[in-house]
């Protein structure tokens, strides 16, 4: 489990597909524009961040993405889960907390929070990587911070 359900959603985006396969908590970025509203435009696509320069963050994904053949028998979508399959739209956080463990470094309440490779997020400003937000404390026992993220935001 990637997020944890103390949490605070103050503004989400579903006008973005996310064509790779990603669990909940992680950072998604930008790989396509969609125009106007974009709200059904199949350029409007979202993805894991692997380190490519120049990526903008989208926000953090709050639905796991799976890639399953749902025409064979006994595969359904976990609706307890807030699954969504690969190549639709996906629930992301804009603004808002959450506790995820999908956390790299040691964060201290107060640090900014970048984005990392893979999605995770870093106390760490190595290589000028994109503001998310700030964390709002340190990791616990189980590897799980609260993190703040405000999108957009100024880096």
């Amino acid at each position: 489990m990637a997020l944890k359900g103390d949490r605070h959603e103050f503004q989400t985006d579903i006008s973005f597909f996310c064509n790779v396969a990603a669990e909940r908590g992680v950072i998604l970025v930008h790989s396509g524009g969609g125009s106007g509203a974009s709200m059904d435009d199949t350029n409007a696509v979202v993805t894991l961040h692997t380190g490519a320069i120049g990526l903008k963050p989208a926000g953090l994904l709050l639905n796991d993405v799976i890639d399953v053949n749902l025409t064979q028998f006994g595969h359904l979508l976990n609706w307890f889960k807030d699954e969504t399959l690969k190549g639709g739209k996906c629930t992301l956080l804009r603004k808002g907390w959450v506790v995820t463990n999908k956390v790299t470094g040691t964060p201290v309440a107060g640090d900014k929070a970048y984005l990392a490779v893979n999605g995770l997020v870093t106390p760490s400003a190595t290589g000028s990587p994109p503001l998310v937000g700030a964390f709002l404390s340190a990791k616990d026992q189980n590897g799980y911070a609260k993190v703040e993220i405000n999108l957009p935001n100024a880096s």
